[in-house]
């Protein structure tokens, strides 16, 4: 069998040839050395994703380089199970030394663990709650949702979930012990707690907690009779195998939020996550499309809803901001720099985790596009805020980053951001 290298390698070469460019043409079109691009096409080295999508625009291959590099898909996030919320022990474990868990247990492992030194408390035999309570909940627990939100932007996960899941907790069980109308309520809002929860995990690095917390979120919409939370789950699992760079279930689970019974925001979030995952594809037709659908559909969203908005909170225009992301990927790096600079001077200065995330995705942008001192100036205001908000998904771009400027060790600007760069590129977000 030919190996991959040396068959992406040969497409490479018969690519630069047809298109007349010498390898130091292609070599400074996508900021690489020559001689690793010269070993990239005689299959002695085998080429990153960036180089490939680089290479890819840089070609004009519509996708092709970008196909003919893509290995084995990566494992796809577990299918949503059916819920089992009314028969399972939520235990919080916080330590004063940092370390906290979460976990959930059966019942009768709970009773038979005869642990007899824990503080119990329990709503079994509680009397209904007045409809005063379950409007009072409801209205304390929005406005707490929006006060969390917003300081999710300036701590580490770590910090809010304790709270969060204690409160998710509450909604659920204030709802067993008030009228119907209420009940739907507060589990639709304990369904907008779960699935905020699952982000957080998300942002923590465990993926699976955050698939778990997912499925509670979508269990107890659906308990509320909301139906359509079903196919944002699907968006949030795209999330995921977008940042493992799986384009292909990206696309199809994007796709599959996207069924016209759902509302129109869900829909244009899931068709943004649909670009982004052509845009990893080296897509940019299908992408641009993608994005087209989403501004339509989020352009009518309705307002009005007394639940929380679905979605980011913090970006105003998150249709421009997925474009400047979409053109990373699509091997623009010069045009996603302009975009993420128009975009992220619209984000409010209190919004650190957005400014992070898109920040670092502009300077990867910059750097990709050989500016490196733009790069390193545009990262180093960042890392005070990337050490406070410890995000995985945001520490995965921040190791791309580092490993473009690496390319670039000698240039005194890399030379004074290295050591810190590459040390909150490696720490963990736990």
């Amino acid at each position: 069998m030919t190996d991959p290298s040396t068959e992406f390698g040969e497409e490479l070469r018969k690519r630069r040839l047809r298109a007349g460019l010498s390898l130091t043409a292609l070599a400074g079109a996508v900021h690489y050395s020559k001689a690793q691009l010269s070993k990239v096409e005689r299959g002695l080295k085998t080429p990153s994703r960036d180089l490939v999508r680089l290479c890819d625009a840089a070609l004009g291959a519509d996708g092709a380089l970008v196909a003919l590099a893509t290995r084995t898909a990566p494992a796809t996030p577990d299918e949503d199970e059916p819920g089992q919320l009314e028969e399972e022990e939520w235990i919080m474990e916080l330590s004063p030394d940092g370390p906290n868990r979460f976990r959930t247990v059966g019942r009768r492992k709970v009773m038979g663990a005869g642990v007899t030194s824990l503080m119990t408390w329990g709503t079994a035999g509680a009397a209904p709650a007045a409809a005063a309570s379950g409007a009072g909940m409801l209205e304390a627990s929005r406005s707490l949702f929006t006060h969390y939100r917003r300081l999710g932007q300036s701590v580490a996960p770590a910090l809010l979930l304790p709270a969060l899941i204690a409160q998710t907790h509450t909604l659920r069980e204030l709802s067993a012990h008030s009228n119907a109308t209420d009940r739907r309520q507060l589990l639709a809002l304990g369904s907008r707690y779960a699935e905020y929860v699952g982000w957080l995990v998300q942002e923590t690095g465990d993926e699976q907690a955050a698939l778990w917390w997912t499925r509670r979120a979508v269990d107890l919409a659906a308990a509320g009779g909301d139906q359509a939370l079903a196919g944002y789950a699907l968006v949030r699992r795209a999330l995921i195998t977008m940042y493992r760079e799986d384009a292909e279930q990206t696309i199809a689970l994007a796709r599959r939020a996207q069924s016209g019974a759902l509302p129109p925001r869900i829909r244009g979030l899931a068709a943004q996550r649909e670009a982004q995952g052509h845009a990893l594809a080296g897509d940019r037709t299908s992408c641009l499309h993608a994005l087209d659908r989403a501004r339509a559909l989020l352009a009518r969203h309705e307002e009005g809803s007394e639940e929380p908005v679905i979605g980011t909170m913090h970006v105003p225009d998150p249709v421009s901001m997925a474009t400047g992301w979409c053109l990373v990927d699509l091997g623009r790096p010069a045009e996603a720099g302009e975009e993420l600079d128009r975009q992220l001077a619209l984000v409010g200065s209190d919004a650190l985790r957005t400014q992070v995330r898109y920040g670092v995705r502009r300077a990867l942008a910059y750097a990709s596009a050989g500016e490196i001192d733009h790069a390193c100036a545009l990262t180093e205001p960042l890392l005070d805020g990337v050490a406070m908000v410890r995000s995985a998904t945001v520490t995965i771009d921040l190791r791309r980053l580092a490993r473009v400027l690496a390319r670039h060790s000698d240039h005194p600007a890399v030379r004074q951001l290295g050591p810190r760069l590459g040390t909150l590129s490696r720490s963990s977000t736990q």
